[in-house]
């Protein structure tokens, strides 16, 4: 049974070929994105496409797929906002996804993010490395005792919130289901507004829906403390950036990090170092002292790319044969 795989990295064919002694799939690997500009490259009677965060699966897309005799459509992720549900419901396709890789992996790649801001980790590093053992600029602050919101407390932000109560600091959150588990250790639940207003560090852990489009935007930004920390590994759409700039300017957020971007698709797990980069927006970030940016890197971990390799095979293989598939997994 073939399976052909879009936005594939050598670390893809890596954990997946090991995954697969057991399944048997016949693997196809192509590295450029899933999008109309390539659909039809699908061979005809393909039973079984794999896609990742920045492929585009559009109703056209999705039409194309189902002529072609595609059955499965795969998701090596947790996110679908890039999938047009609908036109899979109405084309027949079934889509699962991984709802839960290692959720440890995107929580702690939060908190190396927000360490290397508040303690400037990454300038003290490259002044070392030039003979540079001056302190000056390097001050940081103490997370211990700071008020931090997690903004979704489903498996990462409930990871999030264990990490950050380690550190000394009282935590809140905000979601539409608490967590019996997380109020049991003292997580205090709030409504949006009121954990925005009362937080030092806001950390987003939910997907993004129509619903929460742009959460942080100029409205919400001014209902913030002035030297607010915010950590994005969610997804880039939950920031409207040109708010959060402006924000930055006047000094009213303190440090930014940001793993997701809204228009990533075009820039993250490529090689542009010998590009110039026509984003001027993320170029406008980037050039801020106080704001640092990673590539969509929060979920690569060995943990997370084994796990996402096995439940992705597993239920495709589920899917095909008819089998029972856990609810979580299943979209369409």
């Amino acid at each position: 049974m073939k399976m052909l795989f879009f936005s594939a990295k050598p670390y893809d064919r890596q954990f997946f070929h090991q995954a697969n002694e057991k399944h048997g799939f016949e693997l196809e690997f192509l590295e450029t994105h899933l999008g109309p500009h390539i659909v039809n490259a699908v061979d005809d009677g393909t039973p079984v496409v794999c896609t990742f965060v920045n492929d585009k699966l559009t109703e056209e897309v999705i039409g194309v797929l189902a002529a072609k005799g595609v059955k499965v459509l795969a998701l090596r992720c947790a996110g679908f906002n890039n999938v047009q549900l609908d036109a899979a419901r109405k084309h027949g396709i079934r889509v699962c996804r991984v709802p839960a890789y290692s959720p440890e992996a995107v929580a702690e790649h939060a908190v190396a993010m927000l360490l290397t801001l508040v303690r400037k980790t990454h300038k003290a590093y490259n002044r070392v490395r030039e003979q540079n053992f001056a302190l000056n600029g390097l001050l940081g602050f103490n997370l211990h005792g700071k008020t931090v919101g997690a903004v979704g407390t489903g498996k990462i932000g409930k990871a999030f919130c264990r990490i950050m109560a380690g550190f000394g600091c009282r935590v809140i959150a905000s979601d539409p289901f608490p967590d019996a588990e997380l109020q049991a250790t003292g997580v205090e639940y709030l409504p949006l507004e009121e954990l925005i207003a009362a937080s030092d560090i806001i950390s987003l852990h939910c997907p993004l829906v129509p619903e929460n489009k742009y959460l942080i935007n100029r409205e919400t930004l001014r209902k913030m403390k002035r030297g607010v920390t915010i950590i994005n590994t969610s997804r880039g759409g939950l920031l409207h950036t040109a708010d959060v700039i402006d924000s930055l300017k006047s000094g009213h957020i303190a440090y930014l990090g940001i793993d997701v971007y809204e228009q990533e698709e075009k820039l993250f797990f490529k090689d542009l170092s010998g590009s110039i980069i026509e984003d001027d927006t993320i170029q406008r970030l980037m050039s801020f002292p106080n704001v640092l940016v990673t590539g969509h890197q929060a979920f690569f971990t060995e943990e997370a790319l084994r796990q996402i390799a096995e439940v992705t095979l597993r239920s495709v293989g589920q899917l095909m044969n008819g089998e029972a598939v856990d609810e979580e997994v299943i979209l369409v």
